[in-house]
């Protein structure tokens, strides 16, 4: 991806500059965000990382910090080749003494501008150290950085960047209903071939040698909360569909007050496969969930707009089958989601940000913000797997 173009040079006479140094450095306190140094390796880029966010390297070493005091933590690296590349994903493991019943698996990060969810996830697992009585009916793996190569290249300032260093959207690449075309391209290429990437096939292998009960994926971009299908709207899940919708239901009214529902996709727009549809399908886990937890737009219009289609006649039962159904097809072309894909969406949103705009659209940019999100979605991640143990 081309780096944003810079401004030109202008002559600024000294009693401008003290001004616009003033300037500056009020709106930086005013955003309470501390800015780590400029980076020279990605010239052309706007800003730097705000210092309240992780680097790669700084989440595994807080990682390693808080399983130093957590006996039940277990922090371990897997490697994958595959296709002439290699990754490198770290893994977490929490468990405590028995044999709880909800088995589960969170994934963080597979987009990798979005840096929010790993660090929910980094949050959710320091929450479960702290809250060991979670153990006893739930037990944990995680992968916080699912995509590491492109996370690294954000970290540095490019923004925009969701895929892989492949160039290809991981969130697109699995072996549920994978459908791949010329017309493909840029943030949702789904590759050349299902599990054709070394992240997804080192995925594969964790997920399924797990064998979760509950599996959940985290992105950002809106808000939203979604059970499979997100391949078309003619399947319905008909496994755990009314457990699963009241579980999306208390979570919602407790956390988010945003649309939730069963994903799915237009009518002839072709999607290819998720590792929602593809957990729930290969691997039968009996509860998946895919969470949106992060909106840099309106909030409050989204969950207004959300409000007047949700309490129409006859939506209830749509929701619970396809949020891609024509009467909610207008609130995801105005907001869009990866996991409700209708045609005439095609992205412009995301095509039309450029340089630290992203960022703001992906990522809370002030450090309250942060803290609220990372707060409130670690507590709707207990509340779930809570309400999955008791349903089991």
């Amino acid at each position: 991806r081309a780096a944003p173009r810079g401004c030109r040079e202008m002559a600024v006479p000294n009693s401008m500059k003290h001004l616009i140094v003033a300037w500056t450095v009020g709106i930086a306190i005013a955003a309470k965000t501390r800015l780590r140094p400029r980076s020279e390796s990605v010239a052309g880029f706007e800003r730097s990382l705000p210092s309240f966010y992780h680097t790669s390297q700084e989440l595994k070493d807080e990682l390693q910090q808080v399983a130093g005091n957590c006996p039940e933590m277990i922090l371990r690296t897997e490697t994958a080749s595959y296709a002439g590349r290699s990754v490198e994903l770290d893994v977490v493991s929490i468990k405590g003494n028995g044999q709880p019943k909800n088995k589960v698996f969170l994934l963080f990060g597979e987009h990798a501008r979005e840096l929010i969810s790993a660090e929910s996830g980094l949050h959710f697992a320091k929450t479960v150290c702290e809250q060991k009585n979670v153990l006893r009916n739930n037990e944990f793996m995680m992968v916080l950085n699912a995509n590491p190569g492109s996370r690294a290249k954000v970290e540095q300032g490019d923004w925009c960047l969701r895929v892989n260093p492949n160039g290809v959207d991981l969130n697109r690449n699995w072996d549920e209903h994978w459908e791949g075309d010329a017309s493909y391209g840029g943030d949702t290429n789904p590759g050349e071939g299902p599990f054709s990437e070394a992240e997804t096939q080192l995925l594969k292998k964790l997920v399924s040698s797990y064998e979760p009960t509950t599996f959940l994926t985290i992105h950002s971009g809106t808000l939203g909360m979604y059970m499979p299908w997100a391949f078309d709207m003619q399947h319905l899940a008909d496994r755990n569909q009314e457990s699963m919708m009241q579980i999306l239901q208390k979570v919602d009214e407790d956390h988010c007050q945003c649309p939730f529902g069963a994903a799915g996709r237009e009518v002839g727009y072709s999607c290819p496969g998720t590792c929602l549809d593809w957990v729930f399908d290969k691997l039968k886990t009996p509860y998946a969930f895919a969470y949106e937890i992060y909106y840099g737009g309106s909030p409050d219009e989204l969950r207004e707009r959300w409000q007047e289609k949700v309490h129409l006649p006859g939506a209830s039962l749509i929701q619970a089958q396809s949020l891609a159904h024509p009467h909610f097809k207008d609130l995801y072309v105005q907001y869009p989601s990866s996991f409700i894909q209708v045609a005439s969406q095609q992205h412009e949103e995301d095509n039309a940000l450029q340089g630290f705009a992203c960022f703001g659209m992906f990522n809370p940019d002030t450090e309250e913000k942060y803290r609220e999100t990372v707060e409130n979605w670690s507590k709707a991640y207990l509340d779930t797997v809570e309400q999955v143990a008791l349903k089991l």
